[in-house]
């Protein structure tokens, strides 16, 4: 049940968004910071591919934003980070939600048998 492709799978997006909000909560921290490059998460794309190999196990990567930088060198766009941070806690949500489901589906499983 564990070491099944879709609890890996599952685990592996919450880490992955777990380390997105943290980038994001540093990105925001430092929007006055001169010279400073917002970082961004990437997982997705390797999951998908990890999943469709009958894996499902990733780490996320975190990177330099490319997006052009304010003439203090800054490129931390407060408008994307804010939008980015609702939608990944709510793909946290759902996916806290699905995990929490196979841990219930274990539990009745336990008790039939």
């Amino acid at each position: 049940m564990f070491d099944s492709v879709s609890s890996v799978a599952l685990q592996s997006a919450l880490d992955g968004l777990a380390m997105r909000q943290r980038v994001i909560a540093d990105n925001v921290a430092n929007i006055q910071t001169p010279g400073y490059h917002a970082k961004k998460v990437s997982f997705e794309d390797a999951l998908s591919k990890a999943v469709g190999h009958g894996s499902g196990a990733v780490s996320a990567h975190v990177g330099r934003s490319l997006e052009p930088t304010r003439l203090d060198g800054n490129n931390v766009n407060l408008d994307e980070e804010t939008l980015l941070n609702v939608d990944t806690n709510l793909r946290y949500q759902l996916a806290s939600q699905a995990m929490s489901h196979e841990f219930s589906n274990l539990r009745t499983a336990m008790r039939t048998n």
